[in-house]
């Protein structure tokens, strides 16, 4: 086992506190969690004392932690996996994740996730928040859904980036090919989502469930057979598309699960779930400085727009 020592001199001065929150402060590169497991070790000490995470500090002195380093467990680990990379730097990366990758390992999966194929690419060097199956994993894309996803290298990165999403502090836009037109050209989607009662892979519509918010607008109708439909969302819940616009009668193409029926398209196969994350806008969490991210629509997607068109 690896493991990692941080000191904190507490000057003369400081506010009383206690041990774990000041750690916190001094250290946002440490997740609450790797703290805790060093508490809970006796692994951290004031003045060379063992102390608890509830221990107040109201004197100047040495605040120490020796912390275990990251181990991914095995099955977590790299494979040489192309990705398409859109921005990286010390803290972030930015891929447009291909369909039918899984974001991270899970029951059932293999050894071919956007997390393997990142181990690879980064060499090891992403957050260990979420390890070992989901290292550097903010937020996920469901697998048939393709585009935009940010992973955090640091865990200060991820811990800033997760604190963006949950403040809804981001702007995530999607593209989705739909059954039919509705008859606004633009509205708004606010249904609470849970999970499903009875299908418990589902998620629904539901009084009980999660605020949820997604804007939605028609770029351009087929006919009225289908349609092309931008989502910006407010909130992310699982499914949260898939849901609200099925909810609509205006089910995505090829989402079974919420509606399609491919009957409804004779003579067009639809290869997946046609949605695409297509924009994003984040804070870089290490500048003061707001990243805007941009995906172009995959060859099936455009190709699934002409065959509409004919």
């Amino acid at each position: 086992m690896t493991t990692r020592t941080i000191e904190f001199t507490v000057p003369a001065g400081l506010k009383a506190g206690r041990a774990d929150k000041i750690f916190a402060s001094e250290f946002d590169d440490i997740s609450r969690v790797r703290l805790q497991k060093a508490f809970d070790a006796g692994q951290v000490t004031f003045d060379g004392s063992i102390i608890d995470k509830r221990f107040k500090v109201t004197q100047p002195g040495v605040l120490r932690a020796v912390l275990e380093e990251l181990v991914l467990r095995e099955g977590a680990k790299a494979v040489d996996i192309p990705l398409s990379i859109i921005y990286e730097d010390e803290s972030i990366v930015v891929v447009d994740k291909p369909v039918g990758m899984v974001t991270h390992p899970g029951s059932g999966t293999g050894e071919d996730t956007l997390v393997h194929a990142l181990l690879h690419h980064t060499n090891g060097k992403l957050s260990s928040i979420g390890a070992p199956d989901r290292p550097g994993i903010v937020h996920r894309l469901d697998k048939e859904t393709t585009g935009l996803i940010v992973a955090a290298k640091t865990d200060r990165a991820h811990h800033k980036l997760v604190a963006s999403f949950s403040a809804r502090e981001t702007y995530k836009r999607y593209r989705a090919l739909v059954l039919g037109t509705p008859r606004k050209t633009a509205g708004t989607c606010d249904g609470p989502i849970s999970r499903h009662r009875i299908v418990r892979t589902r998620m629904a519509i539901s009084a009980m469930g999660k605020e949820a918010k997604t804007d939605w607008s028609v770029e351009h109708s087929f006919g009225g057979v289908a349609s092309l439909v931008s989502c910006v969302i407010h909130t992310g819940r699982t499914h949260q598309i898939r849901v609200h616009l099925s909810g609509m009668n205006h089910p995505l193409l090829g989402d079974t699960t919420y509606g399609y029926k491919p009957s409804r398209l004779r003579g067009i196969d639809v290869p997946r779930v046609m949605l695409h994350s297509t924009e994003l806008h984040v804070s870089h969490p290490e500048r003061d400085e707001e990243m805007c991210f941009e995906a172009p629509l995959p060859a099936d997607f455009k190709a699934m727009i002409d065959r509409l068109t004919v």
